[in-house]
């Protein structure tokens, strides 16, 4: 994979610096209730400051809002960010990126004006570099462009399993359809030795076999509705009575893919093993997260749902990599080229 160019390499003194963020963080009641997002962008901003940028101006997208919408405005991001990069007249925040619809539709008008605020732009969204949209694609092209140190970082970690993993290299991907994941689980079981399933989409494959080879669950925990606290027993994964079902892998599979993970030196984990925000039927996904975090392995977790489960584990200081993206991540991990990316010119 060839590395787009760094911020590292760019002359940012004296000149004002576009970057794009991931700052993309869930709210409650008005202030960020979680910050990981916000921390992962501190490392490339720090680094423009050091290096005397005249101004750090920082735009990233906050939700899905569909137009100008207060519950979606980036002040309490703002506030956040202040407090951990400490008081400096040289950043600024651009409001939600999404207000203006011109953004997702990569307008070149958008772009010319975000261009005409900076001298440089550093894409430093990993997690929208998925998406061509005015702010992560279109921009790109009007000013000299940068990779941040978080996009860098996830190129590198993620390249080295598309190219160069160790073996034995186990993936294990889990999550409700097969639709959205099967042309990743196809390039994964093209590079690993093993592809573990869990979750909606093993009971998918199971009645409609794909052309991937998968190890299945054996056992599940079935429940006899979709309830938090409904009827539940562990039954054969092939053997789920008529109209329940199966809401987490079984002690048998979490036994098995646990041990599997063990031997592995190199585990790429996205998606649930079942409905985890629901503790009676959590601990699948508790026992994937754990024996990640226990690997001999280069480890690499990449998804909401599966970076949730680490980091509600406290296991997050003991994965590898843990990625800002799962969209882009899979797109990445699927062969295809991520716009964002590919809009900076290589190194």
């Amino acid at each position: 994979m060839k590395l787009p160019r760094s911020v590292r390499d760019a002359d940012v003194s004296g000149k004002r610096v576009l970057v794009r963020a991931d700052l993309n963080v869930p709210l409650e009641e008005g202030r960020v209730a979680d910050d990981t997002r916000i921390r992962a962008a501190l490392p490339t901003l720090q680094l423009l400051l050091e290096r005397d940028a005249s101004e750090a101006i920082v735009c990233s997208h906050l939700g899905r809002p569909k137009g100008p919408d207060p519950a979606f405005s980036m002040a309490p991001v703002e506030e956040r960010l202040r407090e951990l990069l400490g008081a400096n007249g040289r950043v600024r925040v651009l409001e939600n990126t999404r207000f203006d619809s011109r953004e997702t539709a990569n307008d070149p008008e958008l772009a010319k004006e975000l261009a005409a605020q900076a001298d440089l732009y550093v894409n430093d969204a990993f997690g929208s570099a998925h998406r061509a949209h005015a702010s992560t694609e279109g921009v790109a092209h009007m000013l000299p462009a940068y990779a941040g140190l978080l996009l860098e970082r996830e190129l590198q970690e993620l390249g080295r399993l598309l190219e160069s993993p160790e073996h034995p290299f186990v993936a294990i991907v889990g999550g409700a359809k097969v639709e959205d994941k099967i042309g990743v689980l196809r390039s994964l079981a093209r590079r690993a030795d093993l592809v573990l399933v869990g979750g909606k989409m093993a009971e998918e494959i199971r009645v409609h076999p794909i052309d991937v080879e998968v190890e299945l669950p054996q056992d599940v925990v079935a429940a006899v509705a979709f309830e938090p606290d409904a009827e539940s027993r562990v039954v054969a994964a092939d053997e789920v009575p008529e109209s329940w079902l199966g809401l987490d892998i079984g002690p048998a599979t979490r036994a098995a893919y646990t041990q599997r993970i063990a031997a592995a030196k190199a585990v790429f984990w996205n998606g649930p093993m079942g409905v985890f925000e629901w503790p009676r039927f959590a601990e699948g996904t508790l026992a994937v997260a754990r024996a990640v975090a226990d690997a001999d392995a280069h480890t690499v977790v990449g998804g909401g749902d599966s970076v949730r489960a680490i980091e509600e584990a406290g296991l997050a200081d003991r994965i590898g990599w843990v990625s800002t993206g799962g969209g882009a991540s899979l797109e990445l991990l699927e062969g295809k080229e991520l716009p964002g990316v590919a809009a900076i010119p290589a190194a």
